[in-house]
């Protein structure tokens, strides 16, 4: 899970991490009114979106009246930002940050994040920050500088003072390093934090330390104990099948592929889609609707998958153990009887009742095309999915 810039900012600064001064806004009145609460003359309109890279899309104004704040505000408000990590489809800004203007002697970068690999927490920085850290990587990898912590020991001073010294920081400015350091690493620790990324992470002219922007990924799998962080989440930022498939307590990620599918397990989820790669398809979803696949939760399974008008054809793939098949069918046909589903759709039941379950389906009268194995079932999907296209094609 992702949150705003402004979040973590406010996360950061209770935990000792320096921030500028700063509002938040949902209407150009309201930032003309957090910039006359901030000293100073100059002023930073930040929209408030979960992607990086703003500043390229035109998502970070520097106003120097409160005239051009409200400007600034009323151009950001309400628009679509695209930029290189949202994709084309882009994000709507509805609320904007308005901050306090900085004078800017040093940038840097300061990185934690989950290391599978080696299951500790690698903490990630470079004295040339602003920039994209994938893009720094690959002109000049040698500027990045990696100390990999043990979670059970944590963050040592010793680890916070050595990268101080990699970031080229002064000798007087040591403590406040290793104060800020260790403060980002509290905040990644204590709270389930995926992800904390300080990009720039930036020394005035006076050489004090302050987290100019921030970015925080949260373990969705540990939001049942940090309740705080959960009702942070901003629905309107998130993809909305993900979205509706979460209050309905399923598992869905959307995918680029026009082959809907709906399984049973994240495993056999993931062989399904490389399986239907395999055929020469693209899986336009991955769906994990669990092992209490009932007739109701069936049916919205399906209503999400088709809810991407860019399906072309739909898999059904489900091995029954706790479950049993022919309750499974009783789900399909029900669904389809319900949606009056216009794209051909493929089962594949495997497990406890499996004869029952086809004999359901078959005996339906409805277009559901059986397969007896998962490579057939995802060369009969690719299959209809051509024949949809074909079609279209003639009647363009």
């Amino acid at each position: 899970m992702d949150i705003h810039e402004y979040q973590a900012k406010e996360i950061l600064a209770r935990c000792g991490v320096k921030i500028a001064e700063g509002g938040l806004a949902y209407s150009p009145e309201e930032s003309v009114q957090r910039a006359r609460e901030i000293d100073g003359n100059v002023w930073v309109v930040k929209a408030q979106i979960h992607s990086g890279a703003r500043g390229k899309a035109g998502g970070i104004k520097i106003c120097g009246t409160h005239d051009e704040v409200e400007s600034a505000a009323e151009e950001l408000l309400g628009k679509n930002l695209v930029t290189r990590q949202t994709g084309p489809e882009g994000k709507i800004c509805s609320r904007v940050y308005v901050e306090a203007g900085t004078l800017i002697s040093k940038e840097i970068y300061l990185c934690f994040l989950i290391d599978r690999s080696s299951e500790r927490i690698v903490m990630i920085g470079s004295a040339e920050g602003g920039m994209e850290i994938e893009e720094l990587a690959e002109t000049n990898p040698g500027a990045i500088k990696r100390i990999f912590v043990e979670p059970s020991v944590g963050l040592q001073d010793f680890q916070a003072r050595e990268m101080a010294f990699a970031l080229q920081l002064d000798t007087s400015q040591l403590i406040h390093a290793v104060r800020t350091i260790k403060g980002c690493y509290r905040a990644f620790r204590d709270l389930d934090a995926s992800m904390l990324e300080i990009n720039p992470l930036v020394v005035t002219a006076s050489g004090e330390l302050i987290a100019l922007d921030a970015k925080m990924s949260f373990d969705e799998n540990a939001l049942f104990r940090r309740h705080e962080i959960a009702e942070l989440r901003d629905q309107t930022q998130g993809d909305p099948r993900e979205v509706a498939a979460a209050e309905h307590g399923l598992s869905y990620i959307g995918l680029d592929g026009d082959i809907g599918c709906m399984i049973n397990g994240a495993g056999l989820a993931m062989a399904t889609m490389d399986m239907i790669k395999l055929a020469g398809g693209e899986p336009a979803n991955f769906l994990d609707v669990g092992g209490g696949a009932s007739a109701e939760r069936t049916e919205k399974a399906f209503r999400l998958v088709l809810a991407d008008k860019g399906v072309k054809a739909m898999l059904v793939n489900i091995f029954a153990g706790i479950n049993r098949c022919d309750w499974i069918a009783e789900g399909v046909v029900h669904a389809v009887k319900n949606i009056d589903m216009q794209v051909p759709l493929v089962v594949r039941l495997s497990g406890t009742n499996v004869e029952e379950g086809r004999r359901i389906i078959e005996e339906s009268g409805l277009p559901i095309v059986n397969a007896n194995t998962l490579a057939e079932a995802a060369y009969k999907v690719v299959q209809a999915r051509n024949e949809v296209v074909a079609a279209e094609g003639k009647g363009k």
